[in-house]
């Protein structure tokens, strides 16, 4: 997460964020933002293997209306399930350390039943009024898969790295009630916003345990520009004309880009993983582990970005523009319930786009200290707060394989062994 940046500024946040996200796009993929991304339409070299096939069962759980609980942000959900996954097949294949539990599998135990049982796991707890879909979409999922001691050691492998990872991540702090949050009345503060005025989503989020950063704020960026400030004057200009929903001056490129990647960006940048490893032939154990690296990356940038949104607690476009004399400047996008810096579709696509091209970043394997304990108000929050940290309870899973799972002391440095990397 950079300091500010007065175009990042103008496309991220007026246009909620897209802009961005769609330049970062384009620059991997030339010609990507001319239509939606359906990975199942893409050209491919081979048939899914079964970490796309639950990427793809997921990204259907997730687009199901009433499934995803309202204050749970669903970048966990895709955390949760990949962890469990890489670290499933991980133990039998042994390429590189593990993220987070140990487990000692069978060699010969198949890759394919480890993953999809993962998976399955991971999914039937997460989301239980979808077990009966997601049993099918097991059966159906396993059935390539030779009937064998290899299979059954491999589902036992999946269940146990499941059922290990579930349980670290099960007092993270996600099912915390979002904190109410008061308006200051400075200008440049955070008002509710139009239509509905309603109060700001996902309060509670900087208090969530990370999943590979030592806390939230460990890449806060600095402050948003001073409101009388050249960068911030020529960001508000450039929103007002370029961000309107009737602007003149927005290009019909622009136009399409913006709506194009209006809906959740994590599920696009999913599907662009989807896309790129089909046409470029992965094997199963790479998909897990290229999976693995972009959704932990992915869920801990919304960690941090909602951890600086909440300190700084920008006003929008609508609201600063409203204020200006423009009293009926509208957007082209609704805009979103929640402070505007830093953007999150810029953050999440920079966090996706750069780990997926980097072949030299690397995500040690390690616990996260859990969440700081949360202030009585959000708007309370001071910007220097650091969080206390500890290390997480660490369990032992029933059944074979044996496991033991990655702790670490608040005073110790990242765990030591082979880099869980590309």
């Amino acid at each position: 997460m950079k300091r500010f940046s007065p175009r990042l500024f103008a496309l991220g946040v007026a246009l909620g964020a897209i802009g961005a996200a769609a330049v970062l796009a384009a620059n991997v993929y030339a010609g990507a933002a001319t239509r939606r991304i359906d990975s199942t339409a893409a050209a491919t070299t081979q048939a899914p293997d079964q970490v796309i096939q639950w990427n793809r069962i997921l990204l259907g759980v997730l687009r199901t209306p009433g499934a995803q609980p309202a204050t749970v942000h669903p970048t966990r959900s895709m955390a949760i399930l990949h962890a469990a996954v890489y670290d499933a097949v991980n133990a039998i294949v042994k390429t590189h350390s593990d993220y987070l539990v140990h487990l000692k599998a069978p060699r010969h135990a198949s890759v394919a039943a480890a993953a999809a049982q993962a998976a399955h796991d991971v999914l039937v707890q997460l989301y239980p009024s979808q077990t009966s879909t997601l049993d099918a979409d097991l059966a159906a999922s396993l059935t390539s898969v030779p009937a064998g001691q290899a299979k059954a050691q491999g589902a036992g492998v999946g269940a146990t790295a499941a059922k290990q990872i579930l349980s670290l991540r099960s007092d993270d702090g996600s099912g915390a009630s979002p904190i109410p949050f008061t308006p200051r009345t400075n200008p440049g503060d955070y008002q509710l916003t139009p239509p509905a005025f309603a109060q700001p989503v996902f309060t509670h989020w900087p208090f969530v345990k990370p999943f590979a950063l030592r806390r939230a704020d460990q890449f806060r960026p600095g402050p948003p520009p001073a409101l009388t400030s050249p960068a911030y004057t020529a960001a508000f200009n450039e929103v007002r004309s370029v961000g309107e929903a009737a602007s003149t001056t927005r290009t019909p490129d622009q136009t399409q880009i913006g709506k194009f990647w209006g809906a959740p960006i994590q599920n696009y940048w999913n599907e662009i993983a989807q896309t790129a490893a089909l046409q470029h032939g992965n094997t199963l154990p790479q998909n897990a582990r290229l999976f693995a690296l972009l959704d932990l990356t992915l869920a801990d940038s919304v960690i941090a970005f909602y951890d600086a949104k909440y300190t700084y607690h920008f006003w929008r476009p609508i609201t600063a523009i409203r204020a200006g004399g423009d009293a009926g400047w509208t957007p082209l996008a609704t805009t979103a319930l929640d402070p505007s810096y830093p953007g999150a579709h810029a953050v999440v696509s920079a966090a996706a786009s750069r780990r997926r091209c980097s072949r030299e970043s690397s995500v040690r394997s390690r616990a996260s200290p859990p969440p700081p304990r949360r202030p009585a108000s959000a708007a309370s929050t001071p910007a220097s707060t650091s969080a206390p940290t500890r290390s997480p309870a660490s369990g032992s899973g029933a059944g074979s394989p044996t496991t033991s799972s990655r702790t670490s002391s608040p005073h110790a440095g990242p765990a030591t062994g082979e880099p869980f990397r590309p």
